[in-house]
């Protein structure tokens, strides 16, 4: 077998399988690169290897026994560090909370024990995913997470270290969350695969919640096939989350029957980067041989400012005790000092305007997407941006993400993959967003576009430990 630094699960899994691989040799690769190559990146918390190669002892013995549990056992993985690790640290990426430890498992942590995976390190991420408004990489414990690609630039929040990690080939997978953008914009920065679900197709439970009616948890890894397999662990009802949908889901990998329909929305990559424009129509041209694609225009509506003001108002009332004690001042961004206090002034008629109108959005959405499999559009309007640079150089809000907006207000799923490089060698990335419930569908389109290029493929000069 090649390296497994890069390996897909689809194709590791069968060599653990065979015994080929070893998961207790594969768990030490990993750590060994996790804790030298993760701090140069600002990618990790806390790594856990007595944990990771207790587990991975487990599994090894499981599958020599014959015991195997399916495509996650002895694959090694990383939780953004807002997923609580009983035993282990969870700091929400915040100074104030280095050591804290919340004494239980999130059921995403139990249900990928339960396939078998070996838990390796929690990962860094934005302080508070963002909840305090940053403006800046720096707003993180680990200080700024630099891209592999070019340690100069910035991984993308919320999701940072996921990002890294699975870019560098820290880890053959990651678990991230988001709100807005903070699954997809480390997948587009970093040059690899992530996956948004439905909300409620996985359970929150043991997560630090944000937004409630937004927040969403999905894995980050090398291919949409790889996001699927990880997506079926993670999938399914959860009583401690009364939010989860009722109804089971199952990876189907097989290729659909017939040939997709997709929409762009008109003018969706006018004000990107030109060079994410540029890659973006040279994806669609690929596109078109296997699927029809259409311009569709949506209905006008607010749609940032509805979302904008959902997650403003649960956000603050989320956050309203390490607000009112103080904590946010002693936050790494000086602009998560104060943040947060705006967002409490938003009054309870906003929120409720936003709410009924976000009903409207939904209908107008829908009927939108009547006729087509899924939406298209850059992962992203920019590359990966300095990583002494503010990456919102505008105020809150009045930046222009209507499939941002769409997608989260709406509980959307979408996945991200590599379609092309920058000239100065940064990944970019492409999206394809489905109907509620629609996985199976925006990864099968997504998989036909990476059987056909090989962005994929294509990885960081390595970081030697």
């Amino acid at each position: 077998m090649k390296s497994p630094l890069y390996t897909p699960i689809s194709e590791l899994s069968k060599h653990i399988r065979r015994g080929r691989v070893s998961p207790v040799e594969l768990t030490e690769t990993f750590l060994d690169r996790l804790e030298t190559i993760g701090p140069r990146l600002n990618a990790v918390v806390t790594t856990t290897r007595s944990l990771a190669l207790k587990q991975a002892r487990k599994a090894e013995k499981e599958i020599e026994e014959g015991n195997y549990r399916g495509s996650l056992h002895g694959v090694p993985w990383g939780a953004k560090d807002l997923l609580s690790t009983k035993g282990v640290p969870t700091t929400w990426g915040a100074e104030p909370f280095r050591n804290r430890i919340i004494d239980t498992d999130a059921t995403v942590v139990v249900k990928l024990r339960d396939a078998g995976a070996v838990l390796c390190a929690k990962l860094a991420m934005i302080e508070f995913a963002g909840g305090m408004g940053y403006r800046q990489p720096n707003a993180c414990l680990t200080g700024p997470p630099r891209n592999p690609w070019n340690p100069d630039m910035w991984t993308g929040g919320s999701s940072s270290g996921s990002g890294a990690s699975v870019a560098a080939g820290l880890l053959p997978f990651a678990i991230g969350s988001e709100t807005w953008g903070s699954i997809l914009s480390p997948a587009n920065n970093c040059g690899v695969s992530g996956l948004r679900p439905t909300y409620g197709r996985v359970s929150r439970h043991g997560a630090m919640a944000l937004c409630w009616t937004l927040d969403k948890l999905g894995p980050l890894a090398q291919t949409a096939d790889d996001c699927g397999t990880i997506l079926q662990a993670l999938a399914g009802p959860d009583p401690n989350d009364p939010t989860t949908i009722q109804k089971p889901w199952h990876y189907n990998p097989r290729a659909p029957r017939r040939r997709p329909c997709l929409a762009v929305l008109t003018g969706v990559a006018d004000d990107a980067n030109p060079e994410v424009r540029d890659n973006f129509e040279k994806a669609l041209k690929t596109i078109r041989g296997y699927a029809d694609i259409e311009e569709v225009e949506l209905p006008d509506l607010p749609y940032e400012a509805i979302t904008r003001t959902i997650l403003n108002a649960e956000a603050a009332s989320a956050f309203e005790d390490i607000v009112e004690s103080g904590t946010v001042q002693e936050l790494t961004a000086p602009e998560d000092h104060w943040g947060a206090y705006a967002r409490t002034a938003l009054l309870a008629t906003e929120y409720l305007r936003a709410i009924r109108l976000r009903g409207k959005m939904v209908s107008a959405v829908t009927e939108a997407m009547e006729l087509y499999d899924a939406l298209v559009a850059p992962s992203g309007k920019k590359p990966a941006t300095p990583i002494g640079e503010e990456f919102r150089k505008v105020a809150p809000g009045t930046t222009k993400d209507v499939m941002g907006a769409v997608g989260n207000g709406c509980g959307l799923p979408a996945v991200s993959v590599p379609d092309g490089f920058t000239d100065a060698g940064l990944p970019t990335g492409i999206q394809f967003m489905g109907k509620p419930y629609g996985e199976n569908t925006i990864l099968a389109i997504a998989r036909a576009y990476q059987g056909l290029t090989d962005w994929h493929t294509r990885h960081p000069p390595d970081l030697k430990p």
